[in-house]
């Protein structure tokens, strides 16, 4: 055997401990050189074997022996263990912004940091779910078109679409192309979103990355970095609701006990719970007013209340009053 052809075997070699075993699959000096023949028409003894393996020992591969009955070798640390492979798959299949296919295919890479028997249970993983998923098959081009206009300190134009209720995308704006200065990415509510400034608004916008068309980098510098430094991105976070902006104001919410840990979910540990009585706290807000805010509100039920400002109480009482009238009004609708 040549000295190139040896250097392929140690690659070899390197290749059969990383997909084929683990610490429930072991496999001895034989066994492997009986794959090397077999399958890559590699001949060697027991004993070059045992030298490959030194070989990529030495070179930081965490290959472990066993004893006894089972006496074999099997690659023991890898880049990522089975719990963390598994918990990258689950947020790959549940991430709405990346299509199934886009998916799909991620995952098979995902598969190759582990055995193969290991990788049956990741493929087990990708079928216990079914979550909408997005159908932009251009998201990875834009994410990377956007990374790149950060990093070079440019502006970009893109298309902004919205769904129809025929199910498909139309433009927004009239066809027009949006033109922002892009200052980060962000995740909220199960989707990716673009922070940019708006030198047309003097504005900091956001838009959802999936529905970005036809994005383009440009040669003009960003604008804007003095509103985006002054701009609180987590704090904006915690204010708005589905991303939906609207009038900061200070709130100050009554709640039940019970509900501590659905605030400290939502806004953070550092927020001050006060004691009102023995079964209710007060907490002090700074929020968004909007629809999205409402609605969160009224989904935590009778537990929780706008305790003040009274405004925003009375325009809560609106919106729930316009839900309950549009009922009414389907109800004597019906009995006419």
């Amino acid at each position: 055997m040549t000295a190139a052809s040896g250097r392929m075997r140690v690659l070899l070699v390197m290749g059969i401990l990383r997909e084929r075993t683990d610490s429930e699959h072991i496999l001895n000096a034989q066994q492997i050189a009986r794959i090397l023949e077999n399958e890559y028409g590699c001949s060697c003894d027991r004993k070059t074997v045992y030298g490959d393996i030194e070989a990529l020992t030495e070179y930081g591969l965490d290959i472990r022996k066993t004893r006894g009955a089972a006496f074999g070798y099997y690659l023991g640390e890898r880049e990522f263990d089975q719990a963390e492979l598994k918990l990258l798959v689950d947020a790959v299949q549940s991430s709405k912004f990346i299509s199934q296919a886009r998916s799909e295919e991620l995952i098979r890479k995902l598969e190759k940091l582990t055995s193969r028997d290991k990788a049956r249970e990741l493929n087990r993983s990708v079928y216990i779910h079914n979550r909408p998923k997005a159908e932009n098959e251009e998201i990875f081009l834009v994410v990377d078109q956007l990374h790149q206009a950060i990093s070079r300190n440019r502006q970009i134009s893109f298309h902004y679409a919205q769904w129809t209720m025929k199910k498909t995308m139309e433009l927004r704006y009239r066809g027009r192309s949006v033109i922002v200065s892009p200052w980060a990415l962000t995740w909220e509510d199960e989707n990716y979103y673009l922070v940019a400034y708006s030198s047309s608004a003097d504005a900091i916008r956001h838009y959802r990355v999936d529905k970005i068309r036809d994005i383009e980098v440009l040669e003009e510098k960003r604008e804007g970095a003095d509103r985006f430094e002054r701009f609180d991105l987590p704090s904006f976070m915690k204010k708005t609701f589905g991303m939906f902006g609207g009038e900061e104001r200070k709130v100050t919410l009554l709640c039940e006990n019970n509900l501590a840990g659905v605030m400290l979910d939502r806004f953070g540990r550092q927020i001050m719970m006060i004691p009102s009585d023995e079964t209710h706290f007060r907490v002090h807000l700074e929020v968004a007013l909007s629809r999205q805010f409402f609605g969160w509100l009224a989904g935590l039920g009778p537990g929780v209340k706008i305790a003040a400002p009274e405004d925003v109480a009375d325009a809560f009482r609106e919106y729930l009053q316009e839900i309950l009238q549009s009922y009414k009004e389907e109800t004597n609708d019906s009995d006419s």
